[in-house]
């Protein structure tokens, strides 16, 4: 938190870490270190979230009310709507969110963003971009896990996972988890949409606090942060996975 003191994934690490030692000075410190990163962000509904906790502990907290009233001035009479904007899909949801509607509308499903980070780059051609990107069908429910573009890529010889994966984490600036290795809530799995979690290749692994971590091999998915975050209101907080690992442990989770 020195060298980046807005990571908000740490700092939700962090204040879960003093929660359990009983450090109450320390986590309501860290909350407002939280809400003052969202803010600094534009995600006024995860700072405001964040705020309203520390007033569940401390009804009387004067910054924090001050802090509340700003984002209403800032906001003005008009609902604050949440921000999943890439990359680093850590807003959280609105409890009110309405169900996305799947097939009137555009489905940003980060193809754009991979397809510039990828072949824009001169990584790979357009050629094996379109051979390996998979389209989805929105529309009807999915039989199986949808493979990850990166793990396509590898078993295709065009380009390995490790490379994706370092290439990904540094780009999204999204913190890796070797998932693998982690003990991971099959209920709380199974407690979220199998049809999202299958199409997109994405799993809530853990809670933590108020929030959800999730794992995915596509940080630039947008439709996959707003089909997961309609079925919680909980915050999530996204973290890259390897997508042979995502594939085995979401096909035991929904078998």
């Amino acid at each position: 938190m020195q060298s980046q003191p807005a990571d908000t994934q740490s700092l939700e690490i962090l204040k879960e870490a003093y929660s359990k030692l009983g450090r109450e000075e320390d986590l309501i410190h860290t909350a407002k270190r939280i809400a003052q990163a969202y803010l600094q962000q534009g995600q006024l509904s995860s700072a405001i979230l964040e705020y309203e906790t520390v007033l569940q502990r401390r009804p009387e907290d004067a910054d924090v009310q001050t802090a509340l009233k700003q984002i209403e001035d800032r906001a003005g009479s008009a609902a604050v709507q949440t921000d999943i904007s890439m990359p680093s899909l850590t807003d959280a949801p609105m409890p009110n969110r309405t169900k996305i509607r799947m097939a009137s509308e555009e489905v940003d499903d980060g193809r754009k963003s991979l397809y510039k980070l990828y072949v824009e780059s001169k990584i790979i051609t357009a050629g094996d971009f379109d051979l390996c990107w998979r389209v989805v069908d929105t529309t009807t429910p999915p039989t199986d896990v949808t493979e990850p573009f990166i793990q396509t890529l590898h078993e295709k010889g065009i380009y390995q996972i490790d490379k994706s994966l370092r290439m990904l984490s540094d780009k999204s600036r999204l913190a890796y988890v070797p998932l693998a290795h982690y003990d991971i809530d099959m209920d709380l799995t199974r407690g979220f949409p199998a049809d999202v979690c299958r199409r997109w290749c994405v799993m809530p692994i853990d809670r933590m606090s108020k929030a959800i971590l999730v794992a995915t091999a596509n940080p630039y998915n947008q439709q996959a942060a707003k089909e997961l975050s309609a079925a919680t209101t909980h915050r999530l907080l996204w973290y890259l996975v390897p997508p042979n690992d995502l594939l085995i442990n979401l096909r035991k989770a929904f078998r």
